[in-house]
């Protein structure tokens, strides 16, 4: 496998906003050139924006993850700015919440092309590029949800269960090509997403479960991002660093069930 002694060119999918915002900035300032891709574009020329006033190099880029046939533009939009991609995050999703017997397939379709027919296309398309480099790291953002149920969860926990799949069978058929693919699976995070769907109650019966007591952060996520990006994570590979404040170590000595 070759060796970067920089983190070279990320992309970031979902870098407008919290986890992959995070990112995009924690990894600039470790040395990447960053692509900040976003449903929302706006959100994404923010972050870039941050970064640039910083003295980093970055462009923003338009991406809807489930229009697959956008994505080859937009790539070599970016790349013609920054180079070739040494660094993808899947950190694009979204939950959408309902009870069991009332969630509908509609909804359940709709988790599931953004968390996972997304998060496989992108990869697999990256993934050609650095096969033929030689190079490359894939992270993908997971959940402690799809390790373990929540109530309203049946996509987002299926979804997020998923990801867990496909990251060990891309770690498993990349790593000849010199390309490790790793997971993060981050526990209760305060991110835009969580906070449209979180009340305050909902917080307190939470962070009862959580051994640290404290709601984690974007960065804390960024910073296990980081890692796998980086030069000395080159024999991980295939592996999920969970991020959680001690709550899936805890789960066997609690009853409860994270609820929305």
């Amino acid at each position: 496998m070759k060796q970067r002694a920089e983190y070279g060119t990320a992309f970031i999918t979902g870098g407008g906003s919290g986890i992959g915002r995070a990112s995009a900035l924690l990894l600039s300032q470790r040395g990447a050139r960053v692509a900040i891709s976003d449903l929302n574009l706006d959100a994404a020329k923010e972050v870039a924006h941050e970064i640039t006033a910083m003295g980093g190099e970055a462009v923003a880029v338009a991406l809807n993850v489930t229009h697959v046939d956008a994505l080859p533009d937009a790539v070599s939009w970016a790349e013609a700015r920054l180079g070739p991609t040494d660094i993808l995050v899947n950190s694009a999703g979204v939950i959408l919440v309902e009870p069991l017997l009332e969630f509908s397939p509609e909804t359940f379709n709709t988790v599931m092309e953004v968390n996972v027919t997304g998060t496989f296309r992108v990869s697999q398309h990256f993934a050609r590029g650095m096969s033929d480099r030689g190079y490359g790291r894939i992270i993908n953002i997971a959940s402690v949800s799809g390790m373990r149920a929540g109530i309203g969860r049946a996509a987002y926990g299926t979804s997020k269960a998923a990801i867990l799949g496909l990251t060990r069978q891309f770690a498993l058929e990349l790593a000849g090509r010199g390309i490790t693919t790793n997971a993060v699976a981050p526990g209760v995070i305060e991110t835009p997403m969580t906070t449209a769907c979180y009340t305050e109650e909902t917080w307190s019966r939470v962070l009862a479960m959580v051994p640290t007591r404290r709601r984690g952060t974007p960065e804390d996520i960024a910073e296990a991002v980081a890692y796998l990006a980086s030069p000395s994570a080159s024999y991980v590979n295939g592996e999920v660093l969970t991020v959680d404040g001690g709550y899936m170590a805890a789960g066997m000595t609690q009853t409860g069930t994270l609820q929305i």
